[in-house]
């Protein structure tokens, strides 16, 4: 089993970065790699169990399911369904806390998922770099936009 945890520090209130995030169904608003996104069946982003139908600008498409949800915690996990890369078993937590020193944000993306063998290593960095770091830089990109 892979399992892949990154962080960062955003120079914005908590609040203003779980608006953002907290909506399942906004990602194609902020990450580069989503063109396009929607929930199945028209179920609210934020309903536990909503399934999101995306696809990437490459064409492929994805589905992944909202597994939990708490605006106290400021945190959400999901898993994937559907999707052309062998994550397989994927379950990903996004937890949000507020950073009191300069009204900042501390955020962890993290997931374990099982890969084929032999492909632990590149799809250990695709997801690490290539989903979640790429995530966290367009997230500061949009809320240093927003703040404008």
């Amino acid at each position: 089993m892979v399992k892949v945890v990154k962080s960062t520090i955003l120079d914005a209130p908590v609040e203003d970065v779980w608006a953002v995030l907290r909506d399942f169904n906004g990602h194609d608003g902020w990450h580069p790699a989503i063109a396009d996104s929607a929930i199945d069946r028209g179920q609210p982003s934020d309903k536990v169990g909503c399934v999101r139908r995306f696809h990437l600008n490459d064409g492929s498409e994805l589905r992944e399911q909202l597994l939990t949800l708490s605006d106290a915690d400021m945190a959400f996990s999901y898993c994937l369904l559907e999707t052309p890369v062998p994550l397989l078993n994927y379950v990903a937590h996004v937890r949000l806390a507020p950073v009191t020193d300069g009204d900042r944000t501390f955020w962890a993306w993290e997931s374990r998922f099982d890969t084929p063998k032999g492909q632990e290593g590149e799809l250990q960095t695709l997801v690490s770099e290539g989903i979640y770091q790429s995530g966290f830089d367009a997230i500061r990109a949009h809320m240093e936009l927003e703040g404008a």
